[in-house]
């Protein structure tokens, strides 16, 4: 079974999705929003089973494929800016030229935390937090 990430935005998760989508030429594979839920699904008055309120063009909840590999996302907390710690999300490509522009994409509007440079294992390693907080490592990494 795979792992798959899931991200909490603070409210901009459809621009989160468009930028991965330009930037690292994510595939959307779902989308639904608080107000496409079904009413007769939801526990609760406020319209959420959490019992939180949202928005009804919020993302309830999103799948994005990104170089093989599934990232799921909602605009789960709308109070504030999402913060993330304790993680990194790892793109591996075998094209050098590949991982540059993945790189460049994500720190456009980030900060770098390290330059895209060959090291002793990878041809191409970056670690970038884009414009949404979100951490990243960029490896191309060197076959044995």
């Amino acid at each position: 079974m795979p792992l798959s990430p899931y991200i909490s935005f603070a409210g901009n998760c459809t621009e989160a999705m468009a930028f991965y989508q330009q930037s690292l030429g994510a595939e959307l594979l779902y989308q639904m929003t608080f107000g496409e839920m079904p009413k007769d699904g939801q526990s609760s008055d406020e319209g959420c089973p959490s019992g939180m309120q949202f928005p009804d063009t919020a993302i309830a909840h999103a799948n994005l494929r990104i170089a093989g590999s599934d990232i799921m996302m909602s605009d789960g907390t709308l109070s504030g800016n999402a913060r993330y710690s304790g993680f990194t999300l790892v793109l591996d490509t075998q094209d050098v030229a590949e991982g540059k522009r993945w790189f460049d994409s994500l720190a456009a509007s980030g900060t770098v935390e390290m330059a895209w440079q060959e090291t002793f294992w990878a041809h191409g390693f970056g670690k970038v937090t884009d414009q949404y907080g979100v951490p990243w490592m960029i490896n191309v990494v060197k076959q044995p």
